[in-house]
């Protein structure tokens, strides 16, 4: 788990919700405030997981070779909001692994509901559709994304995108890694909203190095 960037995000208490979890599923977790932890090969080929917290911030190529390439060889990377689709913006390849980048939330702190499109997937297995009190996030989203929840614009904020369906959850792959994105999150206290909290939990499980 790789934690910084912009500190409205809550990075820290974010890590701090899913750690723990991860621990009880039987991982070693280590964590870092460092981008410089995607420069590390050796270490980065022996994990299952990546979780990227870290909003905004500049990655450097050879950060993002480390990164990318590890995933192309197997580990899997699980984030959510903007602590992973709107990290670098201008690393282009990294938001084509990732499979969005976020562009917009139209109106800031609103309510709006998320809708479960695939109910037979196993993230998202025994939800329902929910409502969020949070950013309601409009992102540049890649076609080929398995999407797995959306939401709907109603146009309040910005009239022109009214009925505008957009992906809330998405899994894809990048070469032999999987890669799985949640948008909601935007501080620790979303993760309050059990069907929020229980899809990233399932989502890093689904993610993880395959063996």
């Amino acid at each position: 788990m790789v934690w910084g960037g912009w500190e409205g995000h809550e990075p820290r208490k974010c890590v701090e919700v899913f750690a723990p979890f991860l621990r009880e599923q039987g991982y070693q977790v280590e964590i870092s405030n460092t981008l410089d932890s995607y420069l590390d090969e050796a270490k980065l080929k022996s994990l299952d997981l990546i979780v990227p917290v870290w909003t905004m911030g500049t990655l450097t190529p050879e950060q993002e070779k480390g990164l990318l390439h590890a995933i192309g060889n197997g580990v899997g990377i699980a984030g959510w909001h903007g602590g992973m689709a709107d990290s670098f913006r201008n690393n282009t390849t990294y938001q084509f692994m990732v499979g969005g980048q976020w562009v917009a939330h139209p109106g800031n702190i609103i309510n709006y509901q998320v809708n479960i499109v695939k109910r037979d997937d196993p993230i998202m297995a025994g939800l329902n559709d929910f409502a969020m009190k949070s950013e309601q996030y409009y992102l540049h989203v890649d076609p080929s994304n398995e999407v797995l929840a959306t939401t709907t614009f109603s146009g309040e904020h910005v009239s022109w995108i009214g009925e505008c369906v957009m992906p809330v959850v998405w899994k894809r792959r990048w070469n032999k890694g999987r890669v799985f994105y949640s948008s909601l999150g935007h501080v620790a206290a979303d993760f309050d909203v059990s069907e929020a909290r229980t899809i990233v939990q399932r989502g890093m499980l689904w993610a993880s190095r395959q063996t």
